[in-house]
């Protein structure tokens, strides 16, 4: 019996060793400014690439409802201070957008380049948010306003068949084949508006004022997506197409609910 008792002994001497052994390795290890150096790296490492793969879908998502929104290629920019932060303090310090020029929603071959500065979102329980200062500069194409004219307006735009700009002189012409309507764009009322100037070419007296509500209802279409407090500060005319820029400061803005491109931000 005693000898079996001093091999049971002497088996298990070298598992307390082993497991002694194990405990001072590791209390080596804690002593050792380079390993713990180490686990605080790449600890470190880890929290950051946590981090940036958060503010990386925050910019991609951001990105993805402005895309929405225009229905159009965009980039989003949102200045030096981290978007998860910004996101946490809903408050947005700086915003630069440029759509692609594709389309902005209805508005065929419109560019789109915003800056908004101090945007705060909604808080719970209110649908509002404000915004401190926003500039907004247009340039939408000839050929993307007839295109914008045919889709739009019934009847009146199916006759369209070119749109040309003349800087010099400050008008726009709408050809119907062989008859045209000159108009000339202007500011009015923190708006956009088409003047009908002259009606030639269709074979029999039409006086100008006939084609003017069909020239309201387009600017107001190409307008109608701008949030309240926005307002046209000038328009002006390249031998491409027509360049208008609004602004505002100090707004309220409304965030529909029902848009399926915010209903999840």
């Amino acid at each position: 019996m005693s000898g079996s008792a001093g091999t049971s002994k002497q088996m298990q001497r070298p598992y307390h060793r082993r497991r002694r052994g194990g405990d001072l390795k590791g209390l080596r290890m804690l002593r050792d400014p380079l390993s713990i150096a180490l686990v605080i790296v790449i600890v470190a490492a880890l929290g950051c690439a946590g981090v940036l793969c958060g503010e990386l879908y925050a910019r991609h998502r951001a990105t993805s409802v402005v895309e929405c929104l225009a229905d159009d290629h965009a980039s989003v920019s949102f200045g030096m201070r981290p978007v998860l932060l910004q996101a946490m303090t809903g408050n947005f310090s700086d915003i630069v957008i440029e759509t692609a020029g594709n389309r902005f929603r209805e508005a065929e071959g419109m560019r789109v380049r915003a800056q908004i500065a101090n945007l705060r979102l909604p808080s719970a329980g209110n649908s509002h948010g404000t915004l401190g200062s926003l500039g907004v500069e247009i340039s939408w194409s000839n050929n993307g306003i007839k295109q914008t004219l045919q889709d739009t307006i019934p009847v009146f735009g199916a006759l369209i068949t070119a749109v040309r700009t003349e800087p010099s002189r400050g008008t726009i012409e709408l050809q119907m084949g062989p008859s045209r309507i000159v108009t000339r764009p202007h500011v009015v009322d923190g708006g956009l508006a088409l003047q009908a100037l002259q009606v030639t070419g269709f074979g029999f007296a039409m006086p100008r004022e006939s084609f003017q509500p069909q020239l309201d209802a387009f600017t107001s279409m190409a307008t109608t997506h701008l949030p309240t407090g926005i307002h046209a500060e000038s328009v002006y005319l390249t031998a491409t197409g027509v360049n208008a820029r609004f602004s505002a400061r100090n707004a309220n803005i409304a965030v529909p609910q029902a848009d399926p491109c915010l209903r999840d931000l």
